[in-house]
């Protein structure tokens, strides 16, 4: 587990909070599943599904009737990121600040954390 024990690994702003409780509710989904893979042009994408479970060693957080499970291989590239769901003209949909991304692709979809392949060997090593 990574971060500060009894503090939340990522926050929800009011507005994603309302937006995964609406598509939880119509879906009769248990929670939103975010997690990272590899891919894009900056070298990673998150990944985001509604599931009807959690797995093992999911990290749950629980915010005003909004579950977001954070899965493992995620956990220590998305502590302290801050979830929100914005709306324009454009487009709507999640938008993740996430202070340990040092570059992202010019779209916002892919994203490139700091030693991410030593983080990622590492990480493998352990378990």
């Amino acid at each position: 587990m990574f971060g500060i024990p009894g503090q939340s690994p990522v926050t929800i702003t009011p507005t994603a909070v309302t937006q995964i409780r609406k598509l939880m509710e119509r879906d009769g989904r248990y929670a939103l599943r975010i997690g990272v893979k590899k891919g894009g042009c900056a070298g990673m994408e998150y990944t985001m599904d509604y599931v009807d479970g959690s797995e093992a060693n999911d990290e749950v957080v629980e915010q005003d009737g909004a579950r977001v499970l954070i899965a493992p291989m995620a956990q220590m590239f998305l502590f302290g990121t801050e979830i929100d769901y914005e709306t324009s003209l454009l487009e709507s949909g999640f938008k993740f600040r996430n202070p340990n991304v040092v570059d992202a692709c010019g779209c916002g979809e892919s994203i490139k954390f700091k030693d991410v392949e030593e983080l990622s060997a590492d990480q493998g090593s352990q378990g």
